[in-house]
């Protein structure tokens, strides 16, 4: 009943997501908790879930970065960083997602978007959102001070260091394919109206980077006991400056809340730690881990679907490298194994449909999520093959 609950969830979540992503989340979530949970602890998780400030605050701030980029749009900044920035539409869709993303906050793919979208008005609307996630998180891959790298190899009891120069050769494969499939009919060349403008470049950049770099700094200094506390100052931060630097009127702030709809964004947020943690309480993780599988089975394929069942890292990798200590281990994981563990989850994760940044840009852009998965179709088939292939390449690698 388990794994029929858990068939059915996803497949309500793929049905109702071109109506409402919140909706389908919450459905899904009810759906997977009656067939895997008493309805005590069903209501329970929702309770604990719609009442954890963290959530909430969380919420609320991925709710207030749309009214940034809306206020950014509606008074002509977006414009005006692109006509500054100098270099090629291709170069800007590359860079602009990947640079946000070394400050990674919750929802901050929403920041590059409107970018994204004022550069490539010609592209289909999943092709848009294609290449703001796969640029936005790949230089995440091999960033040492991401959260989600270092916690999952200090589970593994392994230097992040010693684990980089494995993730070299995926972190340039996903460029190139990327930058191949994703860009393959996006042209190059933009001509600029008027002489550069240091003003109009530095003012909506420095808007766009406040949030992040403020979020990072606070939460680096451990300021705040709910993280989530930084996060929402440093948007409310970067909103208000948009506000003052712009010189938006109230009317200015009206227009950008209708047009970008920030309840919704916020609705989606819940509901997707509703599905994760309705997922966390079931016995699905712990069923998991009692299977009998190879250390290639267990790193490279329950990775990545953890990863895309999850739409986290965390999750999949408190699964995955502990059943590996345990069955093909003494102490830690090697720097390879490790790498081709990670790599898994992580494609998992950023192609997850409940990846929090893959709904907030599919409404962002209207774009439908089948659309979005047959643009993803042939780098995400290239780069499972070579995860394969990588795992053969290096040297006693372990994986059988």
């Amino acid at each position: 009943m388990v794994w029929i609950g858990f068939l059915l969830s996803f497949v309500t979540l793929l049905l109702l997501a071109r109506t409402s992503f919140s909706l389908a989340l919450i459905l899904a979530s009810v759906v997977l908790g009656i067939f895997s949970l008493s309805l005590d602890v069903l209501s329970g998780v929702f309770v604990a879930t719609i009442t954890d400030p963290s959530i909430l605050l969380l919420a609320l701030s991925v709710g207030i970065i749309p009214i940034i980029g809306g206020i950014l749009e509606i008074k002509g900044q977006m414009d005006q960083l692109v006509d500054n920035l100098r270099i090629g539409r291709k170069q800007i869709m590359v860079l602009t997602p990947a640079l946000l993303g070394m400050l990674p906050m919750p929802g901050g793919a929403l920041l590059s978007a409107p970018l994204i979208n004022r550069v490539g008005q010609e592209i289909e609307p999943a092709q848009k959102v294609a290449i703001n996630l796969w640029f936005r998180h790949i230089l995440l891959l091999i960033y040492p001070l991401g959260p989600a790298i270092i916690a999952s190899a200090k589970m593994a009891n392994l230097e992040v260091y010693r684990a980089i120069p494995y993730l070299l050769p995926p972190f340039f494969f996903m460029t190139i394919v990327g930058y191949i499939f994703l860009l393959k009919n996006v042209g190059n060349r933009i001509d600029y109206a008027k002489t550069f403008s240091l003003k109009e470049f530095i003012i909506p950049l420095f808007i766009i980077l406040l949030a992040p770099l403020l979020d990072f700094t606070l939460k680096r200094f451990g300021v705040f006991a709910i993280a989530e506390v930084a996060l929402l100052i440093a948007v409310t931060s970067s909103c208000l400056a948009a506000l003052v630097f712009t010189r938006a009127s109230l009317s200015d702030f009206k227009s950008a809340w209708i047009k970008m709809k920030p309840v919704k964004f916020s609705l989606m947020i819940i509901g997707v730690f509703l599905f994760l943690n309705v997922f966390r309480t079931t016995s699905i993780p712990m069923r998991i881990s009692t299977f009998a599988l190879s250390s290639s089975v267990l790193c490279i394929g329950v990775g990545f679907l953890l990863g895309f069942i999850s739409g986290r890292t965390d999750v999949p990798a408190s699964v995955v490298i502990p059943i590996y200590l345990a069955n093909f281990a003494k102490d830690a994981m090697s720097a390879p194994i490790f790498a081709i563990t990670y790599f898994s989850i992580f494609l998992g994760y950023l192609l997850s449909p409940i990846h929090p940044c893959l709904i907030v840009t599919l409404e962002y852009f209207k774009a439908r999520i089948g659309t979005f998965y047959r643009v993803m179709f042939v780098p995400a088939i290239l780069t499972i093959v070579f995860i394969f292939i990588l795992a053969q390449m290096y040297p006693a690698i372990g994986l059988r």
